[in-house]
C-alpha cells in the first residue's frame, strides 16, 4: 500500500458556522469547499498540502451524533490518502487487519474511502482515501 500523504484530520463540531469563524477568522484558515455526505456536513480547510476536515450532523442518524454523544467536539480520526484503495484494502484483508468497509464507499469530494478498525490501530480511527485526479 502506498500511503501518499495525511491527507485530513477530521474533527467533530456541534456548530459549524462557529467552528467556521474560529478557523478562517481567528486561525486565517481558508474554507475550500464543503458538502453533504449523507446526513453530514462538511467543511474542507486547507493547510498545505493537509486538511482540516469540519464535521457536524444534518440529521439524526449522522455518525457525527454517535461520536458526539461519547466524545463531545474533538478530533474523529485520520485521512491518508492512498494511491490505490483497492490495492490497500486487499493488502490489509492479507495481514488479517480488521476493517470497518470491506468495500470502499462514497466519501468527501467525490473520493473513494474505507476505514479500519480501532482496535488494529491502537484505538486510533484510520481513514483511507483515493483522491480524483482532478481534486
Amino acid at each position: 500500500m502506498k500511503i501518499k500523504r495525511l491527507e485530513h484530520v477530521a474533527i467533530t463540531v456541534k456548530n459549524m458556522d462557529q467552528a467556521r469563524d474560529t478557523w478562517m477568522n481567528v486561525l486565517g484558515i481558508g474554507q475550500e469547499y464543503d458538502e453533504m455526505v449523507g446526513q453530514t456536513r462538511l467543511a474542507m480547510l486547507p493547510v498545505g498540502q493537509t486538511y482540516i476536515e469540519l464535521l457536524s450532523s444534518e440529521g439524526p442518524d449522522s455518525p457525527v451524533n454517535e461520536w458526539m454523544d461519547r466524545n463531545g467536539e474533538s478530533i474523529w480520526h485520520l485521512c491518508f490518502e492512498v494511491e490505490d484503495i483497492d490495492e490497500a484494502l486487499a493488502e490489509l484483508k492479507g495481514k488479517g487487519v480488521k476493517l470497518l468497509n470491506n468495500e470502499p464507499q462514497s466519501g468527501h469530494g467525490g473520493s473513494r474511502i474505507a476505514f479500519i478498525d480501532p482496535c488494529d490501530t491502537g484505538n486510533v480511527l484510520i481513514e483511507l482515501a483515493e483522491i480524483p485526479e482532478h481534486h
